[in-house]
């Protein structure tokens, strides 16, 4: 039981570490959060440091989703629930994180990491669906709706994924 509690808090400690707050620290001495639309996350770099700054904390946020769903999966003494809900504490990290005054991004990026790790297919599925939104639509947000929506439908439809998944995701 400790070490399932240690994998989620962890897991939270992980997802708060914002690395678009640190790297736009970093490159221009400014707190991203103070510029564009506030949002610490990747479109937002995008927005404000250019492509290569928005590219490393997109991969940065989808890995520490996925590195918070194995810290889950290491601690969790088989539980199915553990990894999901050290996910969810990742991507509740990366919202509302300790390090920065709970002031971050929306999760967007943490929550593929999470998904990818927990039901690679159906999130490769709704990956596809959304990635065609944001081309034709040039929503970023629509996109990202799409991906946590879809995510869930295509764990229940497709074979072989545990309820476990669905009601954690």
């Amino acid at each position: 039981m400790i070490l399932q509690i240690a994998a989620i808090v962890l897991s939270y400690l992980l997802g708060s570490i914002s690395f678009s707050v640190l790297l736009a620290k970093a490159i221009r001495g400014i707190d991203i959060r103070q510029h564009g639309s506030g949002n610490a996350g990747a479109t937002n770099t995008l927005r404000i440091l250019g492509k290569g700054p928005a590219i490393a904390v997109l991969l940065l946020d989808v890995l520490k989703g996925v590195a918070a769903v194995w810290i889950g999966i290491w601690l969790s003494d088989g539980s199915a629930w553990i990894p999901a809900l050290s996910g969810i504490a990742a991507i509740a990290g990366h919202n509302w994180p300790l390090y920065f005054h709970f002031r971050g991004g929306k999760g967007i990026a943490t929550a593929i990491g999470v998904l990818v790790s927990l039901a690679f297919l159906p999130a490769l599925c709704a990956g596809v669906i959304a990635i065609l939104s944001i081309v034709l639509t040039r929503y970023v947000s629509l996109g990202s709706l799409i991906f946590v929506a879809f995510t869930p439908i295509f764990i229940l439809v497709l074979p072989g994924y545990s309820m476990n998944i669905f009601w954690g995701v």
